[in-house]
């Protein structure tokens, strides 16, 4: 029988480096005078540009985390906090933008996706929105999807009634970073009742050396709506250090059911300190679908708060490092509420000397009764370089309750291998299947087009692995 190949994946896909002129860009580093700049440039209310100036104050005062992954090496004096590519901004039209631009999304299969599965798409590129659509009928029913940066001008206010309410800049370091120079993201509102049927999709890219990027993610669902965001995230790689510290917000109301799923494959120089956040209302049910790689130092752990009654949260996650890598993800979950559950399925990869971690909360709050809690976190490590490591937290105020915490980890052993081997497959595609297996129960969650990736993106990663 003829054995099919190992899948190759070409890098240049994600590594490629788009030559896009720029229009404007702050000097290195960050000081009051560039927060008031951007503000400035993007011609601001006056509220918002007191509100980045109070989270640089907060910023500058707060202390870098200490508890996770080394972050000296990344000097923020070298990091350009605002980029202006020279390309027309928040297009509705595919055909208006910027063709080197366009060929970075047309490479990562954007429009095609958007024509054949998506309900609206939006794409960052560096600090700016350069297009952003949704189809006619779900307009029309009252759902909004914009920039932020244009939502701030065109539903002002909406847009500050919840602007960095779930996550306020006083959280941690990078919070109040991203209060301050935040630029770009996606603004989804969906009115009572309406279900959106197919997901709507946004996909950020971070093209230049040295760079930053701080988009806002903030999702509105009523009573009784429902949704579900797919975000996607790349960069090419470079020699010198960049960050990317978004932000995400939901608030999902009473009787509604809010899915966000990404695939964050950022370069090995980048560091990945994103915030994720969702305030969870009575019978309400949010779900988080992740997978982290790519970055050399990921710090990611999606929270939600279950503040009403019966509402629930799942979240699932893939964390995949390689040599020189190091994922620190997790979840953290409140339970505020009565009858309240939640449930984690996290699933690490380690090779190469690769470093992932589960570092997670749970909180049962003293009015939570008959909260529920199961979390499983399982991790699958090729050799004696490698590690996987688990730091939970369990706090419980409320009687009544059942909360679970199972951890497990495995070696992909010889004997694996051999016994796939003694059927005709060879080596590589014996591991891939084996990898396969381990991470299906996160890709099933993932939309088609998503899964495809995140399944080629680990194969690849674990191409040269064997031996």
């Amino acid at each position: 029988m003829e054995q099919e190949p190992v899948l190759e994946i070409n890098r240049d896909v994600y590594d490629h480096y788009d030559d896009v002129g720029v229009k404007f860009r702050t000097t290195p580093g960050l000081t009051a005078d560039i927060v008031r700049t951007i503000s400035e440039k993007k011609r601001e209310p006056e509220w918002m540009l007191q509100h980045r100036l109070k989270s640089f104050e907060v910023y500058e005062k707060l202390k870098v985390p200490e508890w996770g992954p080394d972050l000296s090496d990344l000097d923020m004096s070298k990091i350009t906090y605002y980029l202006e590519p020279d390309a027309k901004k928040n297009s509705s039209n595919w055909k208006d933008v910027d063709p080197n631009i366009k060929k970075t999304f047309d490479r990562l299969g954007i429009p095609e996706a958007e024509q054949r599965a998506l309900a609206g798409v939006g794409a960052q590129f560096d600090s700016d929105v350069v297009y952003h659509n949704i189809k006619k009928e779900l307009a029309d029913q009252g759902v909004i999807f914009e920039d932020c940066d244009v939502a701030i001008k065109q539903y002002p206010e909406l847009f500050k009634k919840y602007f960095m309410k779930c996550v306020p800049i006083t959280l941690h370091k990078y919070a109040a970073l991203h209060g301050a120079v935040w630029s770009g993201g996606t603004f989804l509102y969906v009115p009572k009742g309406v279900e959106i049927k197919l997901p709507l999709q946004a996909y950020f890219r971070m093209n230049a050396q040295s760079m930053g990027q701080f988009e806002h993610t903030l999702i509105i669902v009523e009573e009784g709506a429902k949704v579900h965001y797919v975000e996607g995230c790349s960069a090419p790689r470079y020699n010198s250090n960049s960050i990317h510290a978004g932000c995400v917000e939901v608030f999902a109301k009473k009787d509604s059911r809010v899915r966000y799923s990404s695939v964050e494959n950022w370069s090995i120089n980048t560091y990945n300190l994103n915030t994720k956040r969702a305030i969870v209302e009575e019978n309400a049910v949010m779900e988080w679908v992740g997978g982290n790689l790519g970055s050399g130092v990921t710090m990611l752990y999606p929270c939600s708060i279950l503040v009403g009654k019966n509402s629930s949260a799942d979240h699932i996650a893939i964390a995949f490092a390689g040599k020189g890598q190091n994922q620190d993800t997790g979840a953290k979950i409140y339970h505020f509420a009565p009858n309240t559950s939640s449930k984690v399925i996290s699933k690490s990869i380690s090779v190469g000397g690769g470093i992932t971690s589960y570092r997670g909360i749970i909180q049962v709050g003293k009015n939570a009764t008959n909260a529920k809690s199961n979390v499983k976190c399982d991790a699958l490590i090729k050799d004696p370089l490698s590690q996987s490591n688990t730091f939970p937290d369990i706090d419980i105020s409320a009687e009544h309750v059942d909360i679970g915490h199972e951890a497990t980890v495995g070696k992909i052993n010889d004997e694996m291998l051999f016994y796939l081997m003694s059927r005709g497959i060879t080596e590589d595609q014996a591991m891939a299947m084996i990898v396969s297996g381990f991470i299906e129960p996160v890709v099933k969650e993932l939309p088609l087009e998503y899964a495809v990736e995140l399944n080629k993106l680990i194969e690849m990663g674990m191409e040269g692995s064997v031996g």
